[in-house]
């Protein structure tokens, strides 16, 4: 069936972006109104330190531009998302990250400024103006940093260096996405193709052992003839990390990635550590694979393929959203009320056509609906992918209209949570209500890959992250071959026995583009746990723990992440979360066996 163009398709299933501006006229109006508002903002420099009310008014107006700047960002975003062809639209999103970066060298001042006053000066302009206290947790989370803070002339010098430290991630984003060219491989059909990304991800799970084999080997061959290249971009990446923390006077560049959120490294320690203790879990799940697929010897290039068949349900998006909308129903009337505006007033994109950007998401504006990009596919991962980026929007929705601009801005820490609580809980829904034997045992083996791929392989690369900056830190060198040897040896650990020592999936660190990002992944797997901890709270618990997570979503970024978690019913900081997902994946694991045992 040939893609259809947009013009083509029922209004009813595209969004109404008419609602955020009502045309590219008044767009235009309001982007012109914030340049001027930019150019405005300079002249606020000095004036933040004089008074309790300077600070509040001034801060405020700053504030006010950056929320008309999201406006403008999103409406331009969404249109060119729409046609990615379309130059007009690709021009207004050029301009409005112009715009970004005006705002951005035009409020530089901020921080340092109000870091320049001293503590109990900010506390007797909290006494002198009482409105300071909408901003109390923003300013509670700047003087967190004050020790670490260098003085102005030397975060000046720090922030000058920028470009330099950053050239190893710029030469790896070069290499491997435009100089880096993938060999040829066979699809199913016999027919020949250039490997890509893309491909690669679909020939890897394919039902021929064959076609699997030759992709995994064509795309490492193609990173293993760089890889002392790759291991000198992550070495120098490493390098910066730890810089910027000796500089800054943190003891890692792990302290430093995590105090920038807020988050204590007991939750980084923790996670690993239970992990490991629970390691056994995916050993067994491994050995599973390793039997059901009849191989003697497992390689990682069949960790991928689905052990149960696709079910032969076809999902429209009316079917989608009427299961949805019964999943859902333990978080409440409330939550479903936001759930059909979404799903019923075009806040939701649906149909794939041509130029289209891929892929999905949610997204939004203080001052817009929590728009939804979908490529419908009509399978039960559009359906799994429909309930997620609800998620999102529901959480977006909420803390929208519950706090103020400044924290309406959730953290990466949580970004996750409310959007794999939605799958946990429709998952839930269909092994309540499905008794089909091999529907069930595909509802399990999606869930238990997904377990796999989030908490236990964003685990092992937050291992691998922390292995390589500690080394670096000690003065030991990140060569190629070291790099190979510790990451082939960590992920023998974490797969087990079943799965055959050696091969090519040593070099995976070098096609890692998270490595890169500083100590990002391990919130994927603190994420996944804690939404399983919730969903259970929501589908088991009572009315104040649905009541204590309905507050989560509300909450924004108006607390520290680990202490909304709390406030959710979910001690990030110790270990119970963790071990209650363990409990649903062996719990799961064991009617999977069980079922599949029956085919």
């Amino acid at each position: 069936m040939a893609t259809p163009y947009r013009k083509d398709v029922e209004v009813d299933l595209t969004w109404d972006l008419t609602r955020i501006f009502k045309n590219d006229q008044e767009w235009e109006k309001e982007f012109a109104k914030i340049q001027q508002e930019i150019a405005e903002l300079t002249t606020l420099k000095g004036k933040l330190s004089t008074s309790g009310t300077d600070l509040y008014e001034n801060f405020s107006k700053i504030l006010k531009v950056s929320r008309e700047i999201e406006k403008v960002y999103v409406y331009s975003t969404l249109s060119s998302d729409q046609d990615t062809n379309n130059s007009h639209y690709l021009g207004f999103v050029a301009r409005v990250q112009s715009l970004y970066n005006d705002f951005s060298a035009a409020t530089a001042f901020v921080d340092p400024e109000i870091l320049d006053i001293p503590e109990k000066t900010i506390e007797q302009f909290k006494k002198d103006e009482p409105r300071l206290a909408e901003f109390a947790h923003r300013l509670d989370t700047l003087n967190q940093k004050r020790k670490h803070t260098l003085s102005s002339d030397q975060e000046k010098i720090i922030a000058a260096a920028s470009d330099a430290l950053n050239t190893s991630e710029n030469t790896y984003n070069i290499l491997t996405n435009s100089d880096m060219e993938y060999g040829y491989v066979e699809d199913e059909d016999g027919n020949t193709e250039q490997l890509s990304d893309g491909l690669y991800s679909n020939l890897i799970q394919s039902q021929n052992r064959e076609v699997r084999k030759q992709a995994f080997d064509t795309m490492f061959a193609t990173y293993g003839q760089f890889e002392n290249s790759l291991a000198s971009t992550l070495s120098g990446v490493v390098k910066a990390h730890n810089y910027n923390a000796k500089m800054h006077k943190y003891h890692s560049a792990r302290e430093a990635s995590l105090n920038e959120n807020g988050v204590p490294t007991v939750v980084y320690d923790t996670l690993l550590a239970e992990v490991n203790k629970h390691i056994n879990l995916l050993h067994r799940y491994v050995a599973l694979r390793k039997k059901l697929l009849k191989i003697n010897d497992l390689q990682m290039y069949d960790m991928y393929v689905p052990l149960t068949g696709q079910p032969s349900d076809h999902y429209d998006i009316n079917k989608a959203k009427k299961i949805a909308l019964e999943a859902l129903k333990p978080l409440g009337e409330d939550y479903l009320k936001v759930v059909k505006h979404i799903f019923n007033d075009r806040v939701i994109d649906v149909v794939e056509t041509k130029n289209k950007a891929t892929g999905a998401y949610s997204g939004g504006s203080y001052d817009t609906d929590p728009y939804i990009l979908l490529n419908w596919e009509g399978n039960l991962d559009s359906l799994y992918t429909l309930v997620h980026e609800t998620g999102h929007s529901v959480h977006s929705w909420y803390t929208n209209h519950s706090q103020k601009y400044i924290y309406s801005n959730y953290p990466i820490f949580v970004a996750e949570i409310a959007s794999t609580t939605n799958e946990n809980i429709l998952t839930e829904y269909f092994l309540k209500n499905i008794t089909d034997p091999k529907t069930r045992a595909f509802i399990l083996n999606y869930y238990l890959d997904s377990f796999k791929g989030t908490l236990f392989r964003q685990t092992q690369f937050a291992e691998f992250e922390q292995f390589i900056h500690e080394s670096d830190a000690k003065g030991e060198p990140l060569t190629a071959e070291i790099l190979n040897q510790f990451y082939g040896d960590l992920n023998q650990r974490y797969y087990g026995s079943s799965v055959t020592p050696g091969g090519q999936i040593a070099k995976e660190w070098s096609r890692i583009p998270h490595f890169y990002y500083n100590f990002y992944v391990y919130q994927y797997a603190t994420g996944f746990a804690a939404a399983t901890a919730l969903s259970n709270n929501v589908v088991h618990g009572d009315k104040k723990q649905l009541e204590d997570y309905l507050n989560f979503l509300r909450s924004g970024s108006s607390d520290y992440p680990t202490e909304i978690m709390k406030k959710a019913g979910v001690d990030m900081t110790k270990a119970d979360y963790l071990e209650n997902a363990f409990a649903t994946f062996e719990k799961r694991l064991n009617e999977f066996e069980s079922l599949i045992g029956k085919f």
